[in-house]
């Protein structure tokens, strides 16, 4: 059984950091992709950054470029989401997923992942 786990969100000031964690099991599969996703009040569930764990390509969308940094360990099977320089429009609960193919091709999509986690709440205040 898979299971993902988030840690890590809070309530900060716009500049500030949070690192977020997804701790994950059960995943028997080598290479695969791994993503956060968040989503905000009244809004869809949007993309905000991917690994491929097999060849450690990076992928962000363009609010985070610069600001988030995904990275992932695998010895500890742990995703994280190092987040700087936070605003305010960067509130919203975080949600890590994990995919069973190990291209992330099509991670903006968020049927591309069939496991996630519970979800973190993220609040950055002005």
């Amino acid at each position: 059984q898979v299971q993902l786990v988030e840690s890590g969100g809070g309530s900060v000031q716009a500049g500030g950091s949070l690192r977020l964690s997804c701790a994950y099991s059960g995943y028997t599969y080598s290479y695969y992709c791994l993503g956060w996703f968040r989503q905000a009040p009244g809004k869809e569930r949007e993309g905000v950054a991917a690994i491929a764990t097999g060849g450690g390509i990076t992928y962000y969308t363009d609010p985070v470029k610069g600001r988030f940094t995904i990275s992932h360990d695998g010895a500890k099977n742990t995703l994280y989401l190092q987040m700087n320089s936070l605003k305010p429009e960067d509130t919203a609960i975080y949600y890590c997923a994990a995919a069973i193919l190990g291209s992330c091709g099509s991670w903006l999509r968020p049927s591309y992942f069939p496991y996630w986690g519970q979800g973190t709440q993220v609040t950055v205040s002005s």
